[in-house]
């Protein structure tokens, strides 16, 4: 099976060692930015993004030029994209005519895009939202569920869920990457996948501010719990099915990004809730945090299908300088009493 990832990042370049660790498979890493190809090339590594952890000999690199990418989508099986969220409309629009299957690592809420035909909406999209705007014959999913991009590359045990309304697309999927070290659960429901996936980011840097601000086991047990409803009712309210929600893209994913000391976003809130500034925890990363820029646009999204999300409220009040750490825990905790449903 040929392979091709889009996308050199921690997450892309893992699952392209995963891929090319298969003797059944062709796989080709593309890699945006010339420089990092040549390095890459050179020794064998992504030392931007995972450090220390070899390249197979068998996957193949190639990258730095419009052209190269065209040279890579020729006689794929197999295609995926791992960008931010930021960028995948653009590399929608870029793979719009081709014949392979194509999945998507991206998970957020895009930020509004103006003139991109959403003056009814004037709020993010989901991937698949992106899809149906620039690519409506592309037949594509998503990748996703709980896993850091480091174990996955290092070949510990993973757990990963192929969402798309297309059979095809999900069988390339389990066929592209289901073996030894990564178990692959096909999974309709693309909008609940994205859903979790996108808010869980969100909620895991309300996670890390309650670590980051001792406020202990029970404090971040009560969060994790009932961030998991905040994100079921968003998702309901788009048409997901509520069983989405306690599997590997739900619950799964939310428990890893608050609980892991690999999550980045996790990362922000510790970082938060110690004093630093939003520009200091997020330049200290060197990498995305999507909670970040996805968070206003998840509290949009949500207010205007009236869906009460007070810990990404608070999230994003957080963010955006209007409550101090612990203001924003007073806040939440001083909310009116209140049935569990």
């Amino acid at each position: 099976m040929k392979i091709a990832v889009l996308g050199a990042g921690a997450w892309g370049t893992a699952l392209a060692i995963n891929a090319a660790g298969s003797p059944h498979h062709e796989t080709t890493l593309w890699a945006r930015d010339a420089a990092q190809l040549a390095a890459m090339q050179a020794r064998r590594v992504n030392a931007r993004y995972l450090p220390g952890i070899a390249l197979p000999a068998s996957l193949q690199l190639a990258g730095g030029s419009s052209e190269s990418l065209d040279s890579v989508l020729e006689g794929q099986d197999m295609v995926v994209i791992a960008t931010p969220i930021a960028g995948l409309r653009a590399m929608l629009q870029r793979l719009q005519h081709i014949d392979a299957p194509v999945a998507w690592l991206s998970k957020g809420f895009e930020a509004p895009v103006p003139g991109a035909g959403q003056s009814s909406m004037p709020f993010g999209l989901l991937a698949h939202e992106i899809r149906t705007q620039v690519a409506i014959d592309l037949r594509a999913g998503a990748l996703s569920g709980p896993s850091f991009a480091q174990e996955v590359a290092l070949g510990q045990p993973t757990a990963l869920v192929a969402a798309s309304a297309h059979a095809e697309v999900r069988d390339a999927l389990v066929a592209a990457f289901h073996g030894p070290a990564l178990r692959i659960y096909a999974n309709d429901d693309i909008v609940g996948v994205e859903v979790g996936g996108a808010v869980k980011n969100v909620l895991s840097i309300a996670a890390g501010l309650c670590d980051g601000l001792n406020l202990g086991l029970n404090a971040r047990a009560a969060l994790i719990t009932r961030g998991l409803a905040e994100m079921t009712r968003l998702g309901l309210a788009l048409g997901a099915r509520p069983e989405t929600f306690t599997g590997l893209s739900g619950l799964g994913d939310l428990v890893l990004t608050s609980t892991g000391d690999l999550s980045r976003n996790r990362k922000v809130g510790l970082l938060l809730a110690q004093g630093q500034s939003l520009q200091q925890a997020v330049e200290s990363l060197g990498h995305v945090a999507e909670g970040v820029y996805c968070a206003r646009t998840v509290v949009q999204r949500a207010q205007g299908l009236g869906v009460d999300m007070p810990i990404s409220q608070a999230v994003v009040a957080l963010l955006d300088g209007q409550l101090a750490p612990a203001q924003a825990v007073k806040a939440l905790m001083g909310r009116d009493a209140t049935a569990e449903r």
